[in-house]
């Protein structure tokens, strides 16, 4: 048969065509994923003090870093490597903020996010601190708030995060499905990248009762394990863990491939599936570059101190990981210049709240109070809130104040050489919102409260509640748990206390409802919510009291709680 010259060129036309689609599905080379990776940002929207080992000299730095200018300086200078970077996140963005932050509803935080290009987080216990509907709120954007003297205040058209919050470990108690998106797919370089979240099962021991109502936590890697199946189906290939619990490290956080990393997190890593070759965390604000069973698992220290650069080299073909390379990187401001657009952004931010922050409030009697307790677990700035608290609420009838160490976020500072403190420095030392809850406890319960203290979960240490001023008492860790309050050593007022003795006492709502696992607080009895919020306690306390803080400034010995020291 012959072929016309027409027929001939239209074979060639098409045998081109074949060949040049046979060229792009050919196998190619692996690709290099480039990761940036933020935990733990509370809020810090400008840089802070961080100190640090550093693996390369061996040597403590000390230095101001974070801040999202620093941020976006080195995020900018690594997308000119790599225009497909991924930015990610593991929990607590937001919550437990600086002023600058939470007194707008952290609405400038999760806006930073936004420009700064973060794509997924998972959530963390803090992003919970407002509850679930401010949460939702704070995704999606909207003004309908539990705070409207905050939200849509800086922002009148707040429009919500432009990353996507995970959750898969966070179910909704009526359908016992995820409450928000338990993972997502990102395209990388043609490659599909599974990326799944979860926050610490353990949530409900350090939020508060009523902002987690109709949710349940379940375990990490069982939720984490749960969504493989699901990316697979569909087309993932590689499979990122973002889990908002942590652990720790004698090793420095610029260290590659530690080998003690200890704490929570590792039993996680464990149970996870084999396909997650990635784990990304959060919560035990340390920076480190760990191995577990084989797996990188990485933080970035908090406060935006650290981001984690992580290069994953993949077969695109079949998904194979051969390699993953990963550094912390301290965000010192001044290797980083800034983004204009975000310089811009927090300039805006900080002179709409310029006034707000620097209203005086009075005279401390030291430059720092400090929340660095001694020896026996009591602290100077400690003191100073519970006896805040306390005096807030005697007209409510309170005869014992409480506070918890995990509440005081920052030291107590002053702003001049008079030692005059302002609202802002007294809003990053309590920047929750609590309010103050009157209650009654029998003098056994509060034996059983203060053993508590020592009768916590495997995986943290003993956690010491800072008392106000008449009440005393003695601890020997060299007896039991549950038994460690040496007998006759508790009095209030100088008097030994009395098991069947009603005590009226104070403490936030967070502890009130047995957060951070106190149970007795939540056994209390006739109990008054006086709306009172422990930031206002402790602004008028300082208005009222010049000299707040000094006799107790430094780590002088106990007058509160002592311990017994051992035997030399």
């Amino acid at each position: 048969m012959t072929v016309s010259p027409r027929a001939r060129a239209r074979l060639s036309i098409l045998a081109l065509a074949l060949a040049a689609a046979g060229c792009t599905t050919a196998p190619r080379g692996p690709v290099t994923l480039n990761l940036v990776a933020i935990n733990d940002f509370h809020g810090n929207l400008e840089p802070s003090k961080y100190t640090y080992t550093s693996a390369a000299t061996g040597k403590s730095e000390t230095l101001s870093a974070g801040g999202i200018e620093a941020l976006s300086g080195a995020l900018a200078a690594w997308r000119k490597e790599d225009k497909d970077l991924l930015f990610i996140g593991a929990g607590d963005l937001i919550g437990a903020s600086p002023a600058l932050s939470s007194m707008w509803a952290d609405e400038p935080s999760i806006e930073a996010m936004n420009l700064l290009g973060l794509r997924l987080s998972s959530v963390g216990n803090h992003e919970f601190d407002q509850g679930r509907k401010e949460l939702l709120r704070q995704q999606a954007g909207g003004c309908d708030s539990p705070r409207p003297g905050k939200a849509c205040r800086i922002m009148p058209n707040y429009g919500g995060a432009r990353f996507t919050y995970l959750a898969a470990n966070v179910l909704d108690s009526a359908t016992g499905k995820p409450f928000m998106p338990a993972w997502r797919i990102e395209t990388v370089k043609g490659v599909k990248v599974g990326v799944v979240g979860a926050v610490l099962q353990g949530t409900a021991s350090v939020a508060v009762a009523s902002a987690i109502a109709g949710l349940d936590f379940i375990g990490e890697a069982e939720a984490i394990n749960r969504a493989l199946p699901q990316m697979r189906a569909e087309g993932a290939q590689v499979f990122v863990a973002l889990i908002h619990e942590g652990g720790h490290t004698a090793t420095p956080p610029d260290q590659p491939a530690c080998n003690d990393l200890k704490g929570g997190i590792v039993d996680i890593v464990k149970q996870l599936d084999p396909a997650f070759r990635l784990v990304i965390t959060g919560h035990s604000h340390q920076g480190y570059l760990c191995k577990v069973d084989g797996r990188v698992v990485t933080q970035a220290d908090a406060a935006g101190h650290l981001l984690s650069r992580i290069a994953v080299k993949v077969d695109p073909a079949s998904g194979l990981v051969s390699d993953i390379d990963v550094r912390n990187v301290v965000m010192n401001p001044e290797l980083f210049p800034a983004d204009p657009k975000v310089s811009a952004f927090l300039a805006n931010v900080k002179e709409r709240s310029r006034a707000a922050l620097a209203r005086p409030l009075g005279k401390l009697g030291t430059p720092t109070v400090a929340r660095k307790a001694n020896e026996a677990g009591e602290s100077p700035l400690g003191n100073l809130i519970a006896d805040a608290v306390l005096a807030a609420t005697r007209a409510q009838g309170a005869q014992i104040g409480f506070m918890n160490n995990g509440g005081i976020r920052k030291d107590l500072e002053t702003s001049d050489a008079a030692l005059t403190t302002n609202f802002g420095h007294a809003q990053a030392v309590l920047p929750f919102g609590n309010t103050l809850v009157v209650l009654d406890l029998t003098g056994a319960q509060l034996r059983r409260l203060l053993e508590q203290q020592w009768q916590r979960p495997s995986a943290s240490g003993a956690t010491i509640l800072q008392v106000s001023q008449g009440l005393t008492y003695t601890w020997d860790e060299t007896r039991p748990a549950g038994q460690r309050l040496v007998p006759g050593s508790l009095k209030f007022m100088g008097a030994p206390v009395e098991d069947s003795k009603t005590y009226r006492v104070v403490a936030n709502n967070f502890l009130a409802e047995g957060g951070d696992n106190f149970p007795e607080f939540a056994r209390g009895t006739n109990r008054v919510d006086t709306h009172i919020v422990d930031l206002d306690a402790l602004s008028d306390y300082i208005a009222k009291h010049p000299g707040a803080g000094g006799a107790n400034a430094g780590l002088a010995p106990s007058t509160r709680i002592d311990k017994v020291r051992a035997q030399q």
